[in-house]
């Protein structure tokens, strides 16, 4: 299937499970007390997502984030929202590396606590949307980023 793919493909890509993940974010907003904020912006569609994040011993212990993305990069920042309080950089590493390989690579979704990412896998054929579903991971971990290079400063 490629971008010109007939119009199913696309309700395919839209689904009900998708357009109910992003109807329903969770954690919209401002921390204003975050120990980091980052923005991912998707040169492609204009898509961002700023999040903010506090971090108590290596784990994300509070989040909240702005959206403003079509409904994949709502859905996959609905998912991140519901399940990235605990995580540590590490796992979310290893979820936004698993995300990637399946969206170029046709790797298998993540499971365990993300295995609603599974959601977005019809997205695959469509790479103008990738960048904008990678967009919540790019931010999260930017953020992470920053709290570690303070705290080993």
């Amino acid at each position: 299937m490629s971008e010109a793919a007939p119009q199913n493909g696309l309700n395919e890509v839209y689904n009900r499970r998708i357009l109910e993940l992003a109807g329903d974010i969770p954690c919209i907003g401002v921390l204003e007390d975050a120990d980091a904020s980052a923005s991912a912006i998707s040169k492609l569609c204009g898509s961002k997502v700023t999040v903010h994040v506090k971090m108590a011993d290596g784990r994300v212990s509070d989040f909240a984030h702005q959206v403003h993305a079509c409904a994949l990069g709502q859905a996959s920042s609905s998912v991140m929202a519901r399940n990235v309080v605990g995580a540590d950089k590490a796992e979310l590493e290893q979820v936004r590396d698993q995300m990637r390989a399946m969206l170029k690579e046709e790797g298998p979704a993540p499971g365990g606590k993300w295995a609603d990412l599974e959601v977005l896998l019809p997205a695959r054929d469509f790479k103008n949307r990738h960048q904008s579903i990678m967009l919540t991971f790019d931010a999260v971990l930017d953020a992470i980023g920053q709290v570690e290079g303070r705290t080993a400063a």
